[in-house]
């Protein structure tokens, strides 16, 4: 029997374990990257280590998250980062160079490595043939100290794609359709490989649009095989050597496959307010539109944004309309200037961004009250722009450009029939990605050999040995599809604080319950009850460190997202899922115990654990771990136990089995 791509990328990189999906696989890791909201924690969780330098081939820190820099806070965290990559050996790019998932596109991934990131979209690179998965701080901590990353060996499902797109539909239709189709929980435990005739059809800028949405089912990775148009895009970028041929068996078997055909695909939108909220265009077409903004990791590079300056030339954006371009990375802007499409946009009534996340995560350009915004991002959960009842809908760049010139969203067809004279403006990659590298500072050119720590700037927590008793207050009862937004939003006013975890806590689950916080101090603990999906979204492990430090000791739920269940376990808190006759019957400000001995049953590998409700009613429910998550649960989280056996270990790295 064959392999798949993802197959072989992992079996060459395996230091334990089997290629089984559902078992637990330790992997060796090539390159990380890590930004600046979840990168302070990296290097603080890395120092306390006591370590002296990466062991990975390649590390990268980007800041691109708080590039407006609106406290000094923003800014002590900035120069932190960079003596951090100073002291410690990695590459640096400075705040607004762009997106870390852009810009390591650009200069650093490369086909057939291994990437792990602290960003939920690290799977970007997969349009290249990188195999790249996002995860917890503290599992890039341990991986640039020389450890293996674990994961439970996902099922390799195949996306073979037929027939080419048609005029007006684009990659993003691709992905939108995958999650029409597939929900946001349709990828939990599968990596997705896009295989078929279509794949040779699609150039790397939309293969990658499609792996970095590809997060949004749920998915633990998304990947192409290389070909010409991989070749292509490495040499454009300079780096054509660091090509190499990748392609599944002829015979590799799949544990499931769905066919797209390319052709029979139209312009889809996302409607609030989740991904997979997906229809036709033209469903929606006439709604009044407030905002467009063109930019994002996901449709954020060169060629995303020339499409929409090709549709505006010689034209006007609608009166009642703002838009704005957000580019992914300052080599996209940079591109456009000289070629003299950044002047076009301005005439035409578009403003520019810095390159930056921003706007994703509610940092600038917050629609206003009772509005629409259409933006070619990735997510649009209820409240992430940074106003609680928006109206965020998502879209390729030249939807987003046809509502910015029509006032109202329209299927671009629509409106090319309308005004007679607008074409597909197609897609075209530069003859070469030229831009400055001044923003990228090298290891050898480091300009800190210290930390630089400012106020505002703490220390890693580490968690306490699992206790025997775990008993205490439903504090509170959540629904379905939680995410790490509604856990630590990611609001300019609160992403400040992402190096103080102290300060971070107050705004623990204030978008579900801004009591929250302040009743868990009050109580002294207790416990989480919610529904599926909990912890979808960004990998943010503040959304685990900030409920510990709040004495949270266990999350009941009906199942939890992956990253985010690996963060419970690095930090300590026990998951345990719950049926939903469980889940139906327990209330918030129940008192729940759990009835054994816990430390004593997560060590000796029980996988069923009974909870008491009131006194009056029990329910069984279940551990699912791995025999090395037993012993971080055990020890109080990963970087207690990492430390003691590094410690143990000698002059050894970090051991993680």
């Amino acid at each position: 029997m064959g392999l798949t791509l993802t197959e072989k990328i992992l079996d060459d990189h395996l230091v334990e374990g089997e290629l089984e999906p559902g078992e637990e696989i330790g992997i060796e890791i090539d390159q990380v990257l890590t930004q600046d909201t979840t990168g302070t924690m990296v290097w603080l969780q890395f120092e306390a280590l006591d370590l002296d330098e990466v062991q990975t081939e390649l590390a990268a820190q980007y800041c691109d998250h708080q590039t407006y820099q609106f406290d000094f806070k923003n800014t002590d965290d900035h120069r932190f980062l960079r003596s951090a990559a100073g002291t410690y050996g990695a590459y640096f790019s400075r705040p607004g160079n762009g997106i870390c998932h852009n810009v390591h596109k650009e200069n650093f991934a490369a086909p057939g490595k291994t990437l792990l990131g602290s960003d939920s979209h690290t799977p970007t690179p997969g349009g290249l043939g990188q195999l790249a998965i996002g995860a917890g701080g503290l599992d890039i901590s341990v991986a640039m100290g020389g450890g293996a990353y674990y994961v439970e060996m996902p099922e390799v499902v195949n996306v073979r794609l037929e027939g080419e797109l048609p005029e007006w539909a684009t990659a993003k239709d691709v992905i939108l359709e995958m999650l029409r189709r597939l929900s946001v929980k349709g990828g939990v435990g599968k990596v997705f490989e896009y295989t078929g005739p279509g794949v040779e059809s699609l150039s790397v800028p939309e293969r990658t649009t499609i792996t970095n949405m590809g997060t949004e089912l749920g998915a633990t990775s998304s990947i192409f095989p290389t070909d010409e148009h991989t070749r292509e895009y490495l040499a454009r970028q300079g780096r054509e050597e660091e090509y190499v041929e990748l392609a599944p068996d002829e015979d590799a078997e799949y544990a499931d496959e769905l066919t797209i055909d390319l052709s029979d695909l139209e312009p889809l939108i996302a409607k609030p307010s989740m991904p997979d909220n997906v229809v036709p265009v033209r469903e929606v077409a006439g709604t009044s539109v407030d905002q467009v903004i063109i930019g994002s990791c996901t449709n954020g590079g060169y060629e995303d944004i020339l499409p929409a300056a090709k549709m505006l030339e010689g034209r006007q954006i609608n009166r009642k309309t703002e838009m704005i371009i957000a580019p992914g990375s300052k080599q996209a802007s940079e591109i456009l200037a000289r070629e003299g499409w950044t002047a076009e946009l301005m005439a035409a009534g578009v403003n520019f961004s810095e390159a930056t996340c921003g706007a994703c995560i509610g940092i600038g350009h917050v629609p206003a009250s009772e509005s629409v915004s259409l933006r070619t991002f990735n997510r649009n959960f209820e409240g992430r722009s940074g106003i609680e009842d928006d109206n965020v809908y998502l879209c390729s760049p030249e939807v987003a450009t046809a509502a910015a010139i029509k006032g109202e969203i329209v299927d671009p067809r629509d409106l090319a029939d309308e005004l007679g004279d607008l074409e597909d403006p197609g897609f075209e990659l530069p003859d070469a990605y030229d831009g400055s590298k001044t923003d990228i500072i090298a290891p050898d050119e480091a300009v800190d050999d210290s930390l630089i720590k400012g106020p505002n700037i703490g220390n890693a927590p580490i968690g306490e040995p699992l206790e025997a008793d775990i008993a205490g207050e439903v504090l509170l009862k959540m629904e379905d599809n939680i995410t790490t937004d509604h856990i630590i939003p990611a609001t300019s006013d609160i992403l400040m604080y992402r190096s103080n975890i102290e300060k971070l806590s107050e705004f623990t689950l204030s978008r579900v319950d801004e009591t929250f916080a302040q009743r868990a101090m009050d109580a002294d603990g207790g416990v989480l009850v919610a529904g599926e999906n909990y912890g979808q979204g960004s990998s943010r492990e503040h959304a685990a460190m900030c409920p510990l430090y709040l004495g949270i000791e266990a999350v009941l739920a009906e199942s939890f997202a992956r990253i985010h269940r690996a963060n419970l376990f690095n930090f300590g808190i026990l998951p345990l899922t719950i049926d939903s006759e469980t889940y139906a019957k327990i209330e918030q400000g129940d008192d729940v115990e759990v009835v054994t001995d816990v430390a004593e049953a997560v060590e000796a590998g029980e996988e069923e654990f009974t909870v008491r409700v009131n006194d009056d009613w029990e329910a069984t429910t279940t551990l699912k771990a791995s025999e090395r998550e037993r012993r971080i649960l055990a020890a109080g989280g990963k970087l207690r136990l990492t430390k003691q056996q590094y410690e143990d270990g000698g002059d050894a790295a970090p051991a993680d089995d």
